[in-house]
């Protein structure tokens, strides 16, 4: 079997004092989801960026909500970041750059990523109100950090303009999923980099 053809599936169990996740990825699937993470917006979130990424994932999350959900939102990122980084392996034949540019009734968001091994997140969240579904808008930046840093990536999103915050929010994740079905498209031959690693 070649790199090329080769199942691109993993999981990632994390267990703290505040979450208690499982999750199964799949890269190469039809965009099925099963969600539990106890956040029902959460979930229909999670739910928008597996179906526009093409991917498969199973997530369950236990989590302090007792508390608020930054630490749920915080570590099914960085779970969901291990994933996408231990799938992709190699990396070998992959787009590795992404890019898409979605509308949500007055909402329009922008979203860049490039699974180059360097981890960054840009996040110009300057239209999302302060409290969204109940939440403050900085787990969102959480969740966002936390996925790129795992997964190694660049991930820049740019909230261009709008005013409904569950407009806004789920304009970012259908964008980071169409993004994400991009980059990680084998589509070339080797190693994505002049460098000869990424």
């Amino acid at each position: 079997m070649t790199k090329a053809s080769q199942s691109r599936e993993t999981g990632c169990r994390r267990q703290t004092k505040e979450t208690d996740i499982n999750l199964n990825l799949t890269l190469d699937g039809d965009g099925q989801a099963r969600i539990q993470s106890g956040i029902g917006f959460v979930d229909h979130m999670l739910h928008l960026l597996t179906f526009w990424a093409g991917f498969n994932m199973t997530l369950t999350c236990a989590g302090d909500l007792q508390v608020d959900a930054h630490h749920s939102l915080e570590d099914m990122g960085l779970c969901m970041g291990k994933a996408l980084a231990d799938a992709l392996g190699d990396k070998a034949g992959i787009q590795r750059v992404g890019w898409a540019l979605v509308p949500m009734d007055e909402a329009l968001v922008e979203v860049i990523v490039d699974l180059s091994g360097r981890p960054y997140l840009v996040f110009e969240d300057t239209p999302l109100p302060q409290v969204i579904a109940g939440e403050e808008r900085d787990i969102w930046r959480e969740f966002f950090k936390s996925l790129a840093f795992e997964a190694k990536m660049n991930l820049h999103i740019h909230f261009r303009y709008g005013r409904n915050g569950h407009h806004l929010i789920e304009a970012a994740f259908k964008a980071v999923g169409l993004a994400l079905r991009q980059a990680v498209a084998r589509t070339r031959f080797g190693t994505p980099s002049t460098k000869g690693c990424c």
